[in-house]
């Protein structure tokens, strides 16, 4: 079976979680997902005995959920081999982790193999419009100083794309849905400070290995303000969290219907009370 792409260097990924928790982490991002992963599996109902966590940077998931699930199994660090015997969970969850995974559909696969029949995967990750304003200053800068564009943000996955991979692994009843988080900050500089603290720097494999030039990073600067800030001088910082569920099938399961022919709301299929969702402002 061919290898995937490395995209990731997931050492230097290991590596910077480590120094991020040693600086002091900054878990904005990871406790808003923790709290809302606690509201929406709080919906579902049914029991959950023994759930795992993917890859989660820190405790915050589980601590939102202690009392809501019967025991974890434990929390999973390499998200590209999981340890667990096929249907031994009820419940996997992931809380922005896996957009840092170089093989995404054999992470859901594994997955949905770990899960009992009728077990729920909920999952939050980073998606393709985060940073869009830090990866757009930079390419500005960067052909303007240096003429040409190096990799500096991760290339994110897209929600569209997000729906078919969990089919492809698949999970029965896929619902996938984006929340955006607009952060104001007072500087680019207080951002990538932010990002640092996150673990999240730049670690693809195939990132430019000189240090950025200081005119370049000036220029960065200038032109993040110049296109991003608001009224009050701060600048905004774009983060999307993509939400993504699925069942592993089960007989007991609704089928779906055929195309136009839906008698039933999508809250009913999935065994939750509906919620409204829409985007977000954070910070």
């Amino acid at each position: 079976m061919p290898q995937a792409p490395q995209i990731f260097d997931r050492k230097l990924i290991a590596t910077r979680q480590a120094r991020a928790r040693k600086l002091g982490p900054a878990t904005f991002l990871l406790d808003r997902v923790a709290d809302e992963m606690a509201e929406r599996l709080s919906a579902v109902t049914r029991t959950f005995s023994l759930a795992a966590d993917i890859g989660t940077p820190t405790d915050a998931v589980r601590r939102a959920l202690a009392g809501k699930i019967g025991a974890f199994a434990g929390a999973v660090a390499d998200e590209e081999a999981l340890p667990f015997e096929p249907g031994s969970l009820d419940l996997v969850v992931s809380a922005l982790a896996l957009q840092f995974v170089n093989d995404l559909p054999g992470a859901l696969i594994q997955i949905r193999r770990a899960l009992k029949p009728d077990g729920l995967f909920l999952g939050a990750l980073i998606g393709g419009e985060s940073l869009t304003e830090l990866r757009q200053a930079f390419a500005a800068a960067e052909s303007e100083i240096e003429g040409g564009v190096s990799p500096r943000v991760a290339p994110f996955v897209d929600l569209r794309d997000l729906g078919a991979l969990l089919q492809r692994a698949g999970f029965a009843l896929p619902v996938t849905d984006v929340d955006r988080v607009i952060v104001r900050y007072a500087s680019p500089l207080d951002l990538m400070h932010d990002l640092r603290r996150m673990g999240a720097g730049n670690a693809l494999a195939e990132r430019r290995r000189t240090p950025l030039r200081r005119a370049t990073l000036k220029r960065m600067m200038e032109i993040y303000a110049e296109r991003f800030a608001g009224a009050d001088g701060r600048i905004a910082a774009t983060f999307e969290i993509v939400w993504l569920s699925g069942w592993a099938p089960h007989e007991s399961q609704q089928q779906p219907l055929a195309p136009g022919s839906a008698r039933s709301r999508l809250a009913d299929v999935l065994r939750t009370t509906e919620i409204s969702t829409g985007e977000k402002t954070g910070r």
